[in-house]
Formats: C-alpha cells, sequence, structure tokens
C-alpha cells in the first residue's frame, strides 16, 4: 500500500515538474519572439532635434490614435498628465510661399512619427490682433504632443509680412524656417485662379489676370498687384536676413515634390536633424487626382483636399514672357543668396 503512495506521488511530481518546466520555456519563447517582432527597440533618452538615432515605441504606438482623441479633446487632463502630453511652442514653422505648396509639404512631413502638426494656420505673428493676446495664446493653439516630438505650423502670410521676422526672432532666435517656393509666373497665375474661384463661388466679377498683372498705362509689370509682389523672393527673404543666418532657412522645391516627394522631404528630415522615416511606402501617386497620396499604415490613407490642383485659366503667352523676364534677375539673386539653383526659365 505504501509503495502504491509513493509511486503515485512521484508520478504527480514529474507531471507539475514537466508543466513548470513546460510553462518556463514557453515564457522563454514567447519573450524572444517579442523581441524580434518589435519595430523599434526602445531607448532611454529622449528624442529631439539633436536626438538619436530611434524613436521611443511609445511615440510611434500612440501616434495615429491617441493624439487624434487628445486633438479632438476628448481627453481628460489626468489622461494628458498620465501620458506626459505637452503642447509645445512649434520648433520649426513654414512661413511661405503662399501656393507654394505649403499644405502638401505640412502634411507629408506628419508622415514622420517625430512630427506633429498643427492643423489650421494660427496667423499668429502676421495678425496684429493674434499677437496681442501674447505667446501662451499661440502655444495653447498647437496640438498635444510628446516631449521628444517637435511641433510645425504653416503660414504662408508670415514670409510676405514686414513685422513677422521680428517677432519670431523674440520668440525663438534659433528657430528652423522653411520656406516652400514654385516658379514665379506659376506660382503667380496659381495665386489668382484661387481668387478668383472665391470670387465665381460668390457669383462677383473679377479682371482677367493679364489686366492685374501688367500696368495698363505702362504696360510694364503691375509690382503693386500682390499675386505678382509675392514671387519676388529674394525681396522678401532678404528682410527675414536681417534676423536670421541663412543657415536656418531650408528652400523647399514646390514644383519637384508634386512630381518626386521623396527628395524633398528626405532633405527637410536631414534639415531638421530627424532620423529618416519617410519612405516610398508612405507616399503612392493617384492617377486620378494626379497627386501623390499619404499611406499612414496598412490601414489610414488621406489625400489632399480636391481645392488642390486647381486648373489654370489660359493667360495670353506675351504676359508669361514678360513675367518670366521680369522674375529672371530676382530668381538668379534668390538662387546666389540661398545656394539652390531651380530650373526656372
Amino acid at each position: 500500500m505504501l509503495f502504491k503512495q509513493q509511486a503515485l506521488l512521484r508520478q504527480k511530481l514529474l507531471v507539475l515538474g514537466s508543466l513548470a518546466i513546460g510553462s518556463l520555456l514557453y515564457l522563454v519563447a514567447r519573450v524572444g519572439s517579442l523581441d524580434r517582432l518589435q519595430p523599434i527597440c526602445p531607448i532611454d533618452g529622449r528624442f529631439g532635434l539633436h536626438g538619436q538615432d530611434e524613436i521611443p515605441l511609445r511615440a510611434l504606438q500612440f501616434k495615429r490614435g491617441l493624439l487624434h482623441e487628445f486633438r479632438k479633446g476628448n481627453a481628460s487632463k489626468e489622461q494628458i498628465r498620465l501620458h506626459s502630453l505637452v503642447q509645445q511652442i512649434p520648433k520649426a514653422i513654414i512661413i511661405g510661399v503662399r501656393k507654394g505648396g505649403t499644405r502638401a509639404l505640412l502634411e507629408m512631413l506628419n508622415l514622420h512619427p517625430a512630427v506633429v502638426k498643427a492643423s489650421q494656420e494660427i496667423h499668429f505673428f502676421d495678425n496684429d490682433e493674434n499677437y496681442a493676446k501674447g505667446i501662451e495664446w499661440y502655444r495653447k493653439k498647437m496640438p498635444f504632443s510628446y516631449p521628444h516630438q517637435i511641433t510645425i505650423e504653416k503660414s504662408p502670410a508670415y514670409f510676405i509680412t514686414e513685422e513677422v521676422p521680428e517677432r519670431i526672432y523674440k520668440m525663438n532666435s534659433s528657430i528652423k524656417l522653411l520656406i516652400i517656393v514654385r516658379e514665379p509666373t506659376t506660382r503667380a497665375i496659381s495665386d489668382y485662379t484661387q481668387v478668383l474661384e472665391g470670387k465665381e463661388r460668390k457669383n462677383k466679377t473679377y479682371y482677367k489676370f493679364e489686366k492685374l498683372a501688367i500696368d495698363p498705362n505702362t504696360c510694364e509689370v503691375n509690382t503693386k498687384y500682390k499675386a505678382v509682389r509675392t514671387s519676388i523672393y529674394t525681396k522678401h527673404l532678404e528682410r527675414w536676413l536681417k534676423y536670421f543666418p541663412i543657415e536656418q532657412f531650408h528652400i523647399v522645391d514646390g514644383d519637384r515634390l508634386i512630381t518626386e516627394p521623396l527628395p524633398e522631404l528626405q532633405l527637410v528630415e536631414k534639415f531638421l536633424n530627424l532620423p529618416p522615416r519617410i519612405s516610398q511606402y508612405n507616399l503612392y501617386f493617384n492617377a486620378t487626382r494626379g497627386f501623390y497620396c499619404l499611406r499612414f499604415n496598412i490601414v489610414f490613407n488621406k489625400c489632399l483636399a480636391g481645392s488642390k490642383g486647381r486648373i489654370h485659366p489660359e493667360v495670353d503667352s506675351s504676359v508669361i514672357t514678360k513675367l518670366r523676364k521680369f522674375f529672371h534677375p530676382f530668381n538668379q539673386k534668390f538662387y546666389q543668396i540661398t545656394g539652390r539653383t531651380f530650373n526656372w526659365p
């Protein structure tokens, strides 16, 4: 009897031992597989403009989900505190140029997991009423982000507004400034087309582009016309250079961003000291729209608004020639100052 009980006890111990060993081996294998599946290894430090090689996994996990809820205002103060979310002053600003591709550039940069964009144009530095509300008002207009991420806003009116360079300098003299430009005549016509569409929507009449761009009294280019004046890039840039060195500016080719966006985005990543994260996977050409659309992951895709890529009205060829001849010396000076040459006629 005693022998049978001892045998039964040994059998139970063997079973329990086998279960324990099996569980231990499963846990070891499970941890190993998780390590292999983890897309980015976590790091101890925080990522900044001058940061490390990798971005914390936590940022990737929450960027497209949790942060979206915070931006919509659906988070409590306790949730914000627990997830270490803050509203940060931008470390980089897209200051212009109007109709150069500022919205496309902002949306494409938002593909980077270390970038968080302000969805709306804030118009803080170019609007006296907003500017009088103070820097704290400006900060509270920014989206929630993690401390290691950088916030970027865009307001293309900044580039041509006289007071803006000094105001931004007073906020942050070392800020990174992005300027996206297109061929000046094409940009001026695009500017006109946007205004024309707004007039037509309100059933209002509007002058033809030729009548606005050319002074009827002198038959010369009308530099008082805002669409023309904005395209004299060098004149506006010279005002900014009174406050910031050229090294703090990066010029983006807006024409190339339409046809071949990835190389332009990689240059911006380098300028902002961001590790390369945007790849060809994130950009796919939409033949119907004629533009590249954005792929954040296998679930979430995004194309720019339908208002992008408006069809330009036909403009008299002699007016186009006159404008290009007018812009040519300004373009040459712009190339010289920025160190970047474009194939503009």
